[in-house]
């Protein structure tokens, strides 16, 4: 895993966000991490509708496996 060094901060940053890790009951460290994970996970909500719209252009019907397709494929040849 990487690390990141962020310089510059205001003392009174990095007071709030230990206060803040403090009262979820961990370390400044997964502080920091549970906010950058959750400032690049979409929202649930983005997720299902992906979901759905990856569901409506999928052709309805039976799904069938690639190596059935591949197969059948090679045997018209």
């Amino acid at each position: 895993m990487g690390q990141i060094i962020v310089g510059n901060l205001d003392d009174r940053l990095i007071s709030t966000l230990q206060c803040r890790a403090e009262r979820h009951g961990w370390t400044l460290e997964q502080e920091l991490r549970d906010i950058l994970e959750r400032a690049v996970t979409p929202p649930w909500e983005q997720l299902l509708a992906d979901l759905d719209q990856a569901r409506a252009s999928t052709p309805p019907g039976a799904r069938r496996l690639a190596e059935d397709l591949v197969r059948e494929d090679r045997d018209s040849r």
